[in-house]
């Protein structure tokens, strides 16, 4: 989180000015229990020490006690210490107790006091969001909760996954081999987590199965965090709390992967998404940023995570990678500011009926993380509060739904057992009917015979209306793909394939809705087919532009044409490695010699719009070849006139002459003045 780590600076700054410098060491590792212990017995001696007061509050914030952390903000103060921090965050601890009017007059403070404009914008933003709490809290809720008695203990449980039959989950308890083990989480003072399971019945669960994992997953000095399997519970995912003493780690949390292989998991080991540097008294690479709570989607060709990576929105923002058909994961890409704010968003989770929830203490909500899901409303991505019961003025998040009413999540609310619990919910609104849209499709191309052929191994991309990347797809040997679309929504499907030429596919969901009235079970799954052929990527073929017309005699590229010649730019676009030959034809009406030169200038009038509209000049050739390659007859055998050949024979085609090659839009200053003049009409 940004102001996370500037607060972390100044505090280091100020705590480096002071001989207190094994404190200042401990508080930049992390090991906040130990500077709260030392500056509690600072306090006893002198209640009002703003020093003290403000590293205490730090700690308790750093370590997720937010709430513990409300009466020392109130009291910290000094020199070195960033008194807009201080007001923001103290707010924030108020929130988290349920005291939103005192936090609305410290914000209003922090707003019209403050000296950083940035905290002002962020103290406006927690204002917006107090206010809509009304809103919020006057909508039908018809989620029932409880707490999941049985598997809870005093010590944390939290981020539930369900698989086969088993509940898995996070846990900081301690069982009967860990009475002799004295490790302790320096952040928190707290055990170190490990990871569990037990077996279920839906939300039925056996305490005397609950299981730890097997060591190879679970390391004593290290705290395992969330985990997530694939689709087929072969490749298990999970956040791992890195040591300094472990090579090929680093000093935060990283993303970790075990395969199931022959009754075992296999030795955890780093995947890719965790972002890396070079240590330079290392000569191995290095994580640096915080990366965990992923999660698969249900057909496991994404993985969802969060990070607190640079680039962002704020403090640790959702992230997507794409998991292809061997299994690696790329394509890694932020989930954008709809969903990604300057607090933190945690704990992705994509349910079987295409819902998206998040855990957020960004968005408006009741105090620390609230649970959120995602809606589209024809193209609109909208985040709406899951709203109370489900969240509390405390930490509410790692949602997983084993049906599609009823499911679990975590809270440390309170009237729980200790730390973080596990609760169960149910959403009994009479009206809930989930409708599953899934666009199914294969990839084809022609063969000489004109059938079509599959195309194996190509790569499918769903655009929104706005042409931005929803989903990606690489289709195994079959050239079969799908995707989840929704209501009232357009698309466009573009086709990749090595050799060929890239494909765009209009494709609308208007229309094609289920009517309320006729859904009569709780879950209803609709699909649609379609086709993508790829034309060949092949040099000397001659490429056919449909309704490419000019006036008669004329070489002014008509509207209509426009509107075709746009398509093959965006040819070109897809196609950044191709060169190619415009070519015009005519029919034989007129000489030969002045059909020859109308179709020279009909085909510079073609090349010249494709300039304008970015395509370099040097992947363009324009050729007028006339009447002398005619496609159709344009007289009859008796000699009469033939209007129908004579229009097929009227045509634009252009033709690869290069393929490989891979053009650099020029520079404004090196373009000549016919470049130029283009350029600017455009």
């Amino acid at each position: 989180m940004r102001i996370v780590l500037l607060t972390a600076l100044t505090a280091a700054t100020f705590l480096s000015c002071s001989p207190e410098k094994k404190i200042r060491k401990a508080f930049n590792n992390g090991q906040y229990q130990r500077v709260i212990d030392y500056y509690a017995n600072i306090l006893e001696r002198d209640p009002a020490n703003g020093k003290a007061n403000f590293f205490i509050a730090e700690s308790f914030r750093l370590s997720n006690r937010l709430r513990e952390a409300e009466n020392f903000y109130s009291k910290a103060r000094g020199g070195g210490i960033d008194q807009d921090s201080v007001l923001y965050f103290y707010a924030q601890a108020l929130r988290a107790n349920g005291k939103y009017s005192d936090a609305t007059q410290t914000l209003e403070r922090l707003r019209s006091q403050g000296r950083s404009e940035e905290m002002k914008k962020l103290a406006q933003r927690q204002l917006d969001g107090i206010a809509s709490l009304e809103r919020i809290s006057s909508r039908t809720n018809y989620y029932k909760i409880k707490s999941l008695e049985a598997l809870n203990t005093v010590y944390a449980e939290f981020s539930p996954v369900y698989l086969n039959g088993e509940l898995y989950f996070t846990s900081s308890r301690i069982v009967a081999s860990d009475k002799n083990s004295s490790a302790v989480y320096e952040a928190s003072g707290t055990p170190y987590t490990d990871l569990f399971k037990v077996a279920t019945k839906g939300a039925i669960v056996s305490p005397e199965t609950v299981t730890r994992l097997a060591p190879v997953i679970n390391d004593e000095l290290r705290n395992e965090g969330c985990i997530t399997f694939s689709p087929d519970g072969k490749t298990m995912v999970f956040g791992r709390g890195n040591s300094k003493k472990k090579k090929g780690g680093g000093v935060d949390v990283d993303l970790y992967l075990s395969r199931f292989r022959n009754g075992i998991w296999s030795e955890p080991v780093l995947i890719n998404v965790n972002t890396q540097f070079k240590d330079e008294n290392s000569a191995e690479a290095q994580n640096f940023s915080w990366d965990s709570t992923p999660f698969f989607s249900p057909d496991g060709r994404t993985l969802y995570f969060a990070s607190n990576r640079k680039g962002g929105f704020g403090g640790t923002d959702l992230y997507a990678a794409q998991v292809d058909s061997r299994g690696r994961f790329g394509r890694i890409r932020n989930m954008g500011p709809d969903i990604n704010t300057p607090g933190d968003e945690l704990f992705p989770y994509m349910a079987e009926n295409g819902k998206f929830y998040f855990a957020s203490d960004g968005h408006p909500g009741f105090g620390m993380l609230d649970l959120f899901v995602v809606n589209r409303a024809e193209g609109r991505t909208i985040v709406e509060n899951l709203g109370q019961p489900m969240n509390s003025t405390s930490d509410d998040f790692g949602i997983y739904l084993f049906q599609p009413d009823r499911g679990f999540f975590t809270s440390n609310r309170e009237g729980g057992k200790g730390d973080d619990d596990i609760y169960t919910f149910r959403n009994e609104d009479p009206n809930l009917k989930v409708v599953n849209y899934t666009l199914r499709g294969q990839v084809f191309t022609y063969k000489k015979d004109s059938t079509l052929d599959v195309v194996p191994e190509a790569r499918v991309s769903l655009l929104d209306g706005k042409g931005e990347m929803m989903q990606d797809f690489e289709t195994s040997v079959d050239g079969k793909f799908n995707f989840r679309v929704y209501e009232n929504e357009s698309y466009t499907l573009v086709g990749e394939g090595d050799g060929f030429l890239t494909e765009r596919l209009s494709w609308s969901m208007k229309g094609k809705s289920a009517k309320p009235e006729d859904l009569k079970e709780l879950v209803t799954n609709i699909a649609f087919d379609t086709v993508i052929v790829l034309p060949k990527k092949l040099k000397d073929v001659a490429y056919r532009l449909e309704r490419i017309y000019f006036g008669f005699d004329s070489a002014n590229i008509r509207p209509a044409s426009a509107a075709e010649l746009n398509k093959l730019v965006q040819v070109l676009v897809d196609n950044p490695d191709i060169k190619i030959e415009l070519s015009a034809h005519t029919d034989s009406v007129g000489t030969f010699e002045k059909n020859m030169r109308l179709s020279e200038r009909r085909a510079q009038a073609t090349v010249d719009y494709l300039i304008t509209k970015g395509i370099a000049r040097e992947r363009l050739v324009a050729k007028g070849y006339g009447e002398t390659r005619p496609i159709a007859r344009n007289t009859n055998p008796d000699g009469t006139d033939n209007p129908e050949g004579r229009q097929r024979n009227r045509r634009t085609e252009f033709r690869i002459l290069e393929i490989g090659m891979a053009p650099v839009r020029k520079p404004e200053e090196e373009l000549d003045d016919e470049d130029r003049f283009f350029r600017k009409n455009n």
